[in-house]
């Protein structure tokens, strides 16, 4: 295992400066900055980029995939929480598992969904290694979510939509949000969906860039 506190630009301190980024990004939740403090994003990319790890950039992960910058994980988390600890959570689009890392930090249990086999054993090695019990990983396609589970205090979808499913919806418990990327290409909204004692209700947070949600399993 790499240093798990990181020296240089993977140092605690440089960490530290990515959580005041954050602030002035506007991240408020004590919860959130607290999680994006603890968990090493470095540990989950491959040693040519863990230099990079802190920079506010989404970065490469193999097999087509990315890891989101720290502003869009930490907002989406924030968005989902709600300023409170959670029960269960769904996260959809798992990739290396870094956002489960944070969402572990903020529920007592997640389940992540991920469609590539090859990132689902990298995420769950690097879990093990930091000794994150509380994230069960899938390899699965979460296009429809993921119902075995349900219901869920939050999802919170890393892959952009060009919808979302009344199936997904369906599976939060009252009162729980779904926080997804919506739209095609570079056509992109961050929309978060509540479930009410009748219905859903809906806005639109800003735009945003994801890669597309595919189906099936690879």
């Amino acid at each position: 295992m790499n240093n798990l506190a990181g020296i240089g630009m993977t140092s605690q301190r440089t960490r530290a400066r990515m959580v005041d980024r954050l602030r002035e990004q506007g991240v408020k939740s004590p919860l959130v900055l607290d999680a994006m403090a603890n968990v090493p994003r470095h540990l989950f990319l491959e040693e040519g980029l863990q230099h990079r790890a802190y920079e506010d950039t989404p970065l490469p992960i193999g097999e087509g995939q990315t890891i989101s910058s720290p502003v869009t994980v930490a907002q989406s988390c924030e968005l989902a929480c709600q300023g409170k600890p959670m029960e269960i959570v769904l996260e959809i689009g798992g990739g290396c598992g870094y956002q489960a890392a944070v969402l572990a930090r903020l529920a007592k249990k997640v389940v992540s969904v991920e469609r590539i086999a090859k990132l689902v054993g990298r995420a769950r090695h690097t879990l093990r290694e930091l000794r994150i019990n509380n994230v069960l990983i899938k390899n699965a396609d979460g296009s429809l979510g993921y119902p075995a589970g349900a219901p869920y205090d939050a999802i919170v979808v890393a892959a952009a939509m060009p919808y979302v499913p009344d199936e997904l919806k369906a599976q939060l418990k009252p009162g729980g949000r779904l926080v997804a990327p919506v739209g095609r290409g570079d056509v992109q909204t961050l929309v978060v969906i509540e479930a009410r004692e009748k219905g859903y209700s809906e806005r639109q947070v800003e735009a945003v860039k994801f890669v597309p949600l595919l189906p099936g399993v690879a």
